[in-house]
């Protein structure tokens, strides 16, 4: 038991109801103003139902006791007890469902059949000061909601004519229950309720079973609470095959039977009522062709006419039935009516003629001309089977009179026609003629075309001769090319009957006939195009044209000189790079046919162009090396040039040989070039040179034939600048080492006396400068000997030649100052040369 969250005390079961005064709390009790209620109350299992203690109004018991008494049970026993928000629960209240107290009401959850019976309620409820003591007493009926039902029927397939019984059945439920059914057919549709069948009770009785009981049954069993249905149970009665119903498509119903036309798809369908469903077999003519419901002839054939038996069979009751039918094929005529119109009677009648031949039955067939009834009974006179011809008069019938032949045939819904309409063609006959192959027939042609009916077209000679077979359309005549056709004429005559005179076209044989210019001028180098063209009728005999050069040789394509370009009546011939006068003559265009030929000259003049002026050579000179020279030269005159060439040969040659040819030294030089530089010359060679203007091809005049000219003497300027330089160079090297020995008067002193005379010893030098007499009186002065400056030119020079006295130096130190020799007493002498070199 619970008590809030404390642990449940010990349940003292009915001895509770003593502690009712205590748990007052000292206050008066009215035991004798205690009040009883009893009523009723209905719950559903598996819901709740509340029990409240007293009325609804009422002010809640401050202490409540509920205890229950099944039904059919005399003992009661305690379920809760509460006092304020303190409840106790006893044990076992758990089969009634799910059991809360709250302020004095007995909630029940999940409600149990096990809480059908009497709840009873003892309460203390305070009033006015005072407890008064109430007992509640509510009889609790537990209802039980209807279970899903489900069907059994006697037999799930019965045949018809059988008793079938469908029983519904329910697992739980409080009663009453009733019952309904629905039945809903095998391939859908609205369910409904059987009628007059017991529909309302448990069990639904089909006796006799037929094949609208067939499908789908459902049960719904209902009592005060709910209802559920049952899933659908299915019930096949079975029955058949009934006598089978044959349907043809497309339906044509004859005597007897069916039919239907060629090549049309056949539709067979068998219907015979049956479950389950008829197995069908169709028979032609006693033989197995197809096993279904519907069999379909695809473009039925003629030897598909017969009998077509269907047998329906129930596999189920090893019955069958059949039907048969008679089915006839209509064919018509192969392809559709054909109408001609041939003219008859000397070209004077048009026989109209329609044929459609075969077929079952033959096609019927009649004329029908303009202005005339379409619509004829049968019977009348013009009606025939498969052939039908009619003759008009061609001096009765208009020009463009339409004629139309009706066919009728029964597996041609719509019938067929054709038609044809007389009419002349427009304009004449034409003539032409060919020669075959090696020109040893003339085929002449006559053609009209057109024309219903065709015209008829026949040749004759000038002197109205027949030649050869009258022929519609075209005529053909075929000659032998034996030399007497040429100039000769030939008649084509057209008559059709419903033009009232004949109509003729002529032709005469002749030889080709050519047309060009007679002469053609070209400049030298340029193309010249030499045309050749036939005309006048001959050229309807396929003549050969053929181009000769001027020497009589044929003109054949893939020459690199000539170009031919030929069309169905012409003939070009293309000359490429005129040649003067190589190329220029008389050219020869010929054309040949089956009855002779034709020749035609064309000259072909090549012209020159105008000549350019002379030249003159102005100058004409070596380069110093004797390999280049360098010409110069001017024109003279007018005229029009493209350039200039300079030509050179050798002048010297061996005795008794020719004179070496003009090579080319410089060509395509532009024409407003008047000087050139030619290299590639032999020195030990003597070359003469000569310059010509070129006006495109034209060469003129050559000029004069110059040797060059020996350059000019240059060496005095050389000559004068060299002795100059090496003068300069002398003097300065003089003076030098004019210096030197000055300096070095000890160590060389015969070179020191033959240059400045010394006298003998106390003798002094004359004194030449001022620098000298300076150094002299220095020197009387002076105890020691002067060192030179190392600085001067001549002190360095005097150094490097101190070596080549044979005494010895060190290169690593610098070169001491010499000291004059014993005995004497001249001093050293410092000499500064100055040296100014004028360039």
């Amino acid at each position: 038991m619970e008590r809030g969250r404390a642990p449940p005390p010990p349940w003292r079961g009915p001895w509770i109801l003593v502690l009712l005064p205590a748990l007052a709390g000292g206050q008066p009790l009215a035991a004798g103003e205690a009040a009883y209620e009893e009523w009723r109350a209905t719950g559903v299992r598996g819901r709740a139902v509340e029990l409240s203690c007293g009325p609804a109004a009422a002010a809640p018991p401050a202490v409540v006791f509920w205890s229950f008494t099944p039904q059919g049970e005399g003992l009661p026993r305690a379920v809760a007890v509460g006092s304020g928000r303190e409840v106790a629960m006893a044990p076992g209240t758990g089969t009634l469902g799910r059991v809360t107290l709250r302020n004095g009401t007995l909630e029940l959850r999940e409600l149990r059949v096990a809480a059908q019976g009497r709840f009873l309620c003892q309460g203390l409820f305070p009033e006015r000061g005072r407890l008064r003591v109430g007992y509640a007493a509510v009889l609790l009926r537990v209802l039980v909601p209807v279970s899903k039902p489900f069907v059994r029927p006697t037999a799930a397939a019965a045949a018809e004519g059988a008793a079938v019984a469908l029983t519904c059945t329910v697992r739980e439920g409080t009663e009453p229950l009733s019952f309904s059914w629905q039945h809903q057919e095998p391939r859908g549709g609205p369910s409904v309720t059987p009628a007059g069948l017991g529909g309302s009770r448990a069990e639904l009785q089909l006796t006799p079973a037929n094949r609208s009981h067939t499908g789908w049954y459902i049960c719904t069993a209902s009592n005060e609470v709910n209802n559920r249905s049952s899933d659908p149970v299915y019930l096949d009665i079975v029955y058949g095959p009934d006598e089978p119903a044959i349907r043809v498509e497309p339906f044509s119903p004859e005597q007897g039977g069916f039919s239907a036309g060629e090549r049309e798809d056949v539709v067979l369908s068998c219907l015979a009522p049956s479950n389950p469903p008829s197995r069908y077999v169709w028979l032609h003519n006693g033989s197995q062709v197809h096993v279904g419901q519907t069999y379909v002839i695809t473009a039925i054939a003629r030897a598909q006419a017969g009998t077509y038996t269907c047998l329906a069979e129930n596999s189920h009751l090893q019955t069958r039935t059949q039907a048969t039918i008679v089915l006839t094929v209509y064919y018509p005529p192969a392809g559709s009516p054909s109408c001609s119109a041939l003219a008859s009677d000397d070209q004077r009648d048009v026989a109209l003629r329609c044929r459609w031949l075969g077929g079952f039955p033959p096609a019927r067939l009649r004329w029908v001309g303009p202005q005339e009834e379409e619509e004829e009974e049968e019977g009348l006179m013009g009606t025939s089977f498969s052939m039908a011809t009619r003759i008009q008069a061609g001096a009765a019938t208009r020009n463009g009179s339409s004629f139309s032949c009706l066919a009728s045939h029964p597996a041609l819904p719509l019938g067929a026609a054709c038609g044809t309409t007389l009419w002349v063609p427009s304009g004449s006959p034409s003539c032409a003629a060919a020669a075959t192959k090696g020109d040893e027939f003339v085929m002449l042609r006559c053609r009209w075309d057109g024309g219903a009916p065709l015209v008829t077209l026949r040749w004759r000679d000038s002197a109205g001769r027949t030649l050869g077979d009258p022929a519609p359309s075209t005529a053909v005549l075929v000659l032998s090319t034996d030399g007497s056709l040429g100039g000769r004429e030939f008649v084509c005559e057209a008559a059709h009957p419903l033009r009232a005179a004949a109509a003729q076209c002529r032709l005469r044989l002749e030889v080709p006939e050519l047309q060009a210019e007679s002469e053609v001028a070209v400049l030298e180098g340029g193309e010249a195009q030499l045309a050749c063209r036939q005309r006048g009728s001959s050229a309807s005999l396929g003549a050969t044209v053929a181009w000769y050069d001027p020497k009589e040789r044929e003109v054949t394509p893939g020459l690199a000189k000539y170009q031919l370009e030929q069309g169905e009546e012409w003939v070009n011939l293309t000359v490429r790079d005129a040649e003067w006068p190589g190329d220029s003559g008389i050219y020869r265009c010929t054309a040949t046919n089956a009855v002779g030929t034709a020749s035609l000259p064309v000259r072909l003049r090549v012209d020159r162009y105008p000549a350019p002026p002379n030249v003159t050579i102005s100058k004409l000179r070596y380069t110093r090396a004797r390999t280049e020279v360098r010409l110069e030269w001017r024109t003279q005159g007018a005229g029009n040039l493209t350039g200039f060439v300079v030509q050179r040969r050798r002048t010297k040659k061996p005795l008794r040989e020719s004179a070496s040819p003009w090579e080319t030294a410089a060509g395509d030089i532009e024409p407003h070039s008047r000087d050139r530089r030619l290299g590639g010359l032999d020195p030990a060679v003597l070359y003469a040179f000569r310059v010509l203007a070129v006006n495109h091809r034209t060469a003129g005049h050559p000029s004069e034939v110059q040797t060059p000219a020996e350059p000019p003497f240059e060496a005095y300027p050389a000559v004068t600048g060299a002795a100059v330089a090496g003068m300069l160079v002398a003097s300065a090297a003089s003076l030098l080492a004019v210096h030197c020995i000055a300096r070095h008067r000890d160590t060389l002193p015969r070179l020191h006396e033959l240059l400045f005379r010394t006298a003998g010893t106390g003798e002094q030098e004359p004194v030449g400068t001022a620098e000298d007499a300076e150094a002299a009186a220095g020197g009387e002065e002076e105890a020691g000997p002067a060192q030179g400056d190392s600085s001067a030119p001549g002190a360095a020079a005097g150094a490097e030649a101190a070596p080549a006295q044979g005494e010895p130096s060190d290169p690593g130190t610098a070169a001491e100052p010499l000291s004059a020799a014993p005995g004497s007493t001249d001093d050293p002498v410092n000499v500064t040369i100055t040296v100014t070199a004028t360039p």
